[in-house]
Parts: C-alpha cells; sequence; structure tokens
C-alpha cells in the first residue's frame, strides 16, 4: 500500500457475533466482514449448497443497501436512469433494472419495489443495490435525481435471504399468509413482533426464496426463529456465489460493469418494450442502436471438459484467436463439473460452440451452454391471473 492509501474500513454485519458463534469463517468482502462458510459436519460450501438445493438456505445479506425514493414524479425520475417500465409497476410488484451512467455502461443492477401504500398519492419506490457500489450509487442518485424526489437509506434495517423449495413454509409457520399470498417478483409488508417485516419473494439462488427486511437491532431473533426450524440452515458467500453461478445470474462487479451495456451483457430483457419505443434513458442511442445492430461481445455460459475449475480472468480462445475473458466460475454442485460465465466475441456465442479457455499454462475445452445451468423454480403467478404483473 502506497503513503498516499488509506486502509479500507472493514465494518461488521449485524449479525456478526451470531455467525461467529455458529463457527463461520469471515472474510472481507464489500466493505464488510461477511460469512463464507460455516464449520461443523452441516458446514462448508458444498454442504450448504446442496441443502438450499433441497430445503432452505439463511443468507445474511445485510452489507447490501435499501433505498427508499419518493416523490410527485419519482417514476419519471427514474426512468431516466433506469431502463425499466417503473411508471407502470404496481404496488406490490417488483422488477430488477441496471442503473445505467450517462454513457450507456451498468453501474449497479438492484430491485425495485413499488410500496407506495393503498390508497397512498405520492409513489413511493424501495431499491435494494449491491454493497460494493450503494455508496456510490446513493451519490449517483443524489446528484440525478430532482431535488423534489426523497432518498431515504435505510441503514437501520438488516436484510436476509430465505431460500430454496422449502423456503415458502418456513415463512409461513412463522409469518401464516405471508408466503402464500405471494408470487415470483412481489411483494409486501406485515408485522411481525410489533415489528414491520418487509418481505420479496425473488431468488438469486435460481430457488424460490424470500428476502426479509427487518430493524437490523433485532435482526439476530429473526434468524434465531428462522433457524430453529430443522429445514433451515445458515449458508455463506461461498455456496451464494456456486448458487447464483448455477443459475446463470450474474454478479456486479464480475460479470457486470460500468464498460458493459445491458445489450452485451445479457441484460437487455430489463429493457422494457415501452422504454424501447420512446427511449429517454442514459446511453439509449447507444443501448438501443446495439439491440438493432447487436453488441460486438455478449455474456454466454460455458461448459468445461474434465473437472479443473475455469476461473475469473482466465483468456478465451478458438484456435489461436484471442476471442473473450471468464469473468465467473467454479465447480457447480447441483451439475457435478465445473462451470463457467464470461464474454466472447458475438460470432462465437451460439449454443454449441466449442473454444478454449487457457488454465495454468494449459488449454482447456469449452463449450458454449445455454442457461441457467439449473433450471429455475420461481414461483410464478399462473399467466392467466397475471394481469399486470411485472417481469
Amino acid at each position: 500500500m502506497s503513503e498516499s492509501e488509506e486502509p479500507i474500513e472493514i465494518e461488521a454485519l449485524p449479525l456478526d457475533a451470531w455467525h461467529r458463534a455458529r463457527g463461520a469463517r469471515m472474510v472481507p468482502f464489500a466493505g464488510y466482514e461477511m460469512p463464507i462458510q460455516y464449520a461443523g459436519p452441516q458446514g462448508g460450501i458444498m454442504a450448504e449448497h446442496l441443502w438450499t438445493r433441497e430445503h432452505a438456505g439463511l443468507f445474511d445479506v445485510s452489507h447490501m443497501g435499501q433505498l427508499i425514493v419518493e416523490g410527485e414524479g419519482a417514476a419519471e425520475a427514474l426512468e431516466v436512469i433506469l431502463p425499466g417500465d417503473i411508471s407502470a409497476l404496481k404496488p406490490g410488484r417488483i422488477r430488477y433494472s441496471l442503473l445505467l451512467a450517462e454513457d450507456g455502461g451498468i453501474l449497479d443492477d438492484l430491485m425495485v419495489t413499488n410500496v407506495t401504500p393503498p390508497g397512498g398519492e405520492t409513489p413511493r419506490f424501495y431499491i435494494v443495490v449491491n454493497g460494493a457500489t450503494k455508496w456510490d450509487d446513493i451519490a449517483f442518485l443524489r446528484e440525478h435525481l430532482p431535488d423534489e424526489i426523497t432518498l431515504t437509506h435505510l441503514d437501520e434495517r438488516g436484510l436476509l435471504a430465505l431460500q430454496g423449495p422449502e423456503a415458502a413454509a418456513v415463512l409461513e409457520a412463522i409469518a401464516p399468509g405471508a408466503a402464500d399470498g405471494l408470487y415470483f417478483m412481489q411483494g409486501t409488508s406485515v408485522e411481525w413482533r410489533g415489528e414491520q417485516l418487509g418481505i420479496g419473494r425473488g431468488g438469486y439462488t435460481g430457488e424460490d426464496g424470500f428476502e426479509l427486511s427487518f430493524p437490523a437491532e433485532r435482526l439476530a431473533e429473526l434468524a434465531d426463529t428462522l433457524c430453529a426450524d430443522d429445514r433451515v440452515r445458515p449458508v455463506g458467500l461461498g455456496a451464494r456465489d456456486s448458487l447464483r453461478l448455477e443459475a446463470g445470474l450474474p454478479l456486479y462487479g464480475h460479470d457486470l460493469d460500468e464498460n458493459i451495456d445491458p445489450v452485451e451483457g445479457s441484460a437487455a430483457f430489463a429493457i422494457s418494450k415501452r422504454r424501447r419505443e420512446q427511449g429517454g434513458f442514459h446511453g439509449a442511442d447507444r443501448i438501443l442502436r446495439a439491440l438493432t445492430d447487436g453488441a460486438p461481445r455478449k455474456l454466454v455460459g460455458f461448459t468445461v471438459e474434465g473437472r479443473m475449475p475455469v476461473r475469473e480472468g482466465a483468456s478465451i480462445y478458438s484456435d489461436e484467436a484471442l476471442i473473450g475473458r471468464i469473468t465467473s466460475g467454479g465447480f457447480a454442485p447441483s451439475v457435478g463439473a465445473p462451470i463457467a460465465i464470461g464474454y466472447v466475441d458475438t460470432q462465437y456465442s451460439a449454443p454449441g460452440t466449442p473454444m478454449e479457455a487457457e488454465v495454468r499454462g494449459k488449454r482447456v475445452p469449452l463449450t458454449v451452454e445455454t442457461m441457467p445451468f439449473i433450471p429455475h423454480r420461481y414461483h410464478r403467478q399462473p399467466r392467466n391471473q397475471a394481469t399486470g404483473a411485472s417481469k
């Protein structure tokens, strides 16, 4: 570290002592000490990953930023910097979106929930941003939102994620009616032991799951209650990464960054039809042109021949031509083999295309694979009931 550099301050999560008491191995991540895995016969990345796929895993994601954006014209103001149709988002609905730099590069990916109360006249949106970017996101939002729009950082609240096929039954057991009333990408708020518990039904693991916002000072009480159920075990960052990789979901700062636009980042689904037709968002000219003409590179998935993992930074070749790089990779417990995600020149992006990655001076065969690697198991609303449902 040079003399001009200041040491990075590492903060503690609200559940820091809770994790340590359960044998968590803590590592620095996104400015916080976070559990990467837990000790004991039930712990370890492989065991935690498989438990989440079969039962329910509890993740501490309190490092992420929880924000409220509200005021007359809030939806329209957000649409300048997000490419989604926020104006059409109904109360209780959630939408995945992208925070865009003025040139169309991706500053972050995030979730937006319309939390305008019933009968409320002032639009109100709850936004969850990535932990590693939250302070930059907050500064960017303050700079680009009009003065009449209020931005509040809910730093007094923690955030847990309950993920897996038994998550809904577990949540129903402690908050009857909360889970049964929600489909994928819907949210609500209920009272739990005298406090408001915010609930969103999402799932970055590819499994059915819930994000639970609760006062940080009482987060251990919620975590203890959930883990008292034999179907729930705490899960760390290691399995969180392997689960999202199998689900084919990008990780900001690795698979997406400010140098990548939504089209090349395979995130064009976040640009709604109306926004494609009308534009008006940051980088619209660049992004809409890429939608029409195609991007020069594309984010794709890969299966890997053999057992050697291919990790971030590995170069990708077609014969002797350098055609891309790996942005995420590792062993996938549910697949039973290594998998990876990365960028390749668009001409090589069709599923089934063979290529090679260079790992420790050796070439490892890859094949472009359609993602997700493991089918998503979200609790989706039936199409005949989904009038007005957000994507």
